[in-house]
């Protein structure tokens, strides 16, 4: 019996199925890739050329992967370079998205932080200020906003809540489907709508003044909705086995809310509401309706104008100043801190609440 040895097997590792190793790009492969992107880019930007009338930034991105994906067909072949596009697809998709949130930040922090102190932050006030003039401060504001979110979170919590735990635990028929209708259609009401209800019919048509209290019925209605859905959520992911259980030891079903299925949800509801508690703070357009501004602190939250961060943000603006911008970059920066205070306190509220596993 002759035995042939001209016989050549594949080499390719794709073409291979029993090699389990091959040629593989340098560790700095990514990085090469990428620095000819930005080569690509920055050379659109200071020349001028166009290509196809893409922006530099994403001419820089399609070069990155047109690179780094053709460099890996080359070495390591199709399937690898399947597989390494689409992770760079995943990490250029999120690091585009996470480029303007940084770019804002970085542009809040360095204009803001020249002005923003203590004595800005907690004592001084808009009165008596000139917009030319640098000094003033936020403290009303500040104590404003705290105020109006105050009030619109002690009305709109308990009723969210509340109708997230009927919908979830006992909401059937007619009645359940019409409130989860009506929830869906509150989820997209622009803030301007809720502010001109509010307008029309508290001021207007019941005769009581612009006050922070009005605020703080505008903003209940944009946070109603989504503490609801948020609540309802955490509520549906808590195990039937739980409320089986329970009831099977013939406990009352309103206790087995209480005890059983409020307990096991409560650090994803608290996260809920502080999410709505921050996504209204910065609420301007149905301020402007219902309490305008003040240039002094208002401690009465039920008669007169009160200021409120995003209204002195825009009335600063308005003024256009030098001063007044600055003042409003500070105004900004404060904003974002106290929207961060709230996004904290919900973590560490879910961690301090959250079921603990045994």
């Amino acid at each position: 019996m002759t035995i042939r040895t001209d016989i050549h097997l594949p080499v390719h590792p794709d073409e291979d199925p029993l090699r389990l190793t091959g040629r593989r790009l340098p560790r700095s492969a990514p990085i090469g890739s990428l620095a000819v992107g930005l080569l690509v880019g920055l050379f659109v930007q200071l020349t001028g050329v166009t290509i196809i009338g893409l922006a530099p930034v994403v001419v820089a991105v399609a070069t990155f992967l047109l690179v780094y994906t053709g460099w890996t067909l080359a070495v390591e072949g199709r399937r690898h370079a399947r597989d390494r596009l689409a992770t760079a697809l995943i990490y250029s998709a999120a690091t585009l998205a996470l480029v303007p949130l940084a770019w804002i930040l970085v542009t809040v922090v360095l204009n803001g932080v020249t002005v923003l102190s203590p004595q800005f932050l907690l004592a001084d006030t808009m009165r008596n200020v000139n917009p030319r003039a640098a000094g003033g401060g936020i403290a009303h504001a500040v104590l404003g906003t705290v105020q109006q979110v105050g009030i619109a979170t002690l009305i709109s919590v308990p009723i969210g809540l509340l109708t997230a735990i009927y919908l979830s635990e006992y909401g059937r028929g007619k009645l359940a489907r019409s409130i989860n209708f009506f929830v869906d259609v509150m989820t997209g009401i622009p803030s301007i709508v809720a502010g001109m209800f509010i307008y029309t019919f508290w001021i207007l048509t019941l005769g009581f003044p612009q006050s922070g209290f009005a605020a703080g019925l505008a903003l209940t209605i944009l946070m109603v909705p989504v503490v609801v859905r948020s609540a309802e959520e955490m509520l549906r992911i808590v195990p039937n086995e739980l409320r089986e259980g329970a009831l099977a030891l013939g406990i009352p079903k309103y206790r087995v809310i209480v005890k059983v299925v409020l307990p096991t949800a409560i650090s994803g509801i608290i996260t809920g509401a502080m999410l709505a508690i921050a996504r209204v703070t910065g609420e301007t357009a149905p301020l402007l309706l219902t309490t305008f501004l003040a240039q002094d602190v208002n401690w009465n939250a039920f008669d007169g104008s009160q200021a409120s961060l995003p209204t002195f943000i825009w009335d600063q603006i308005a003024r256009g100043t030098q001063s007044s911008l600055d003042r409003a970059w500070a105004g900004a920066l404060a904003l974002i801190l106290i929207v961060v205070a709230f996004y904290a306190t919900a973590r560490i509220l879910a961690a301090r609440y959250a079921p603990k596993e045994h």
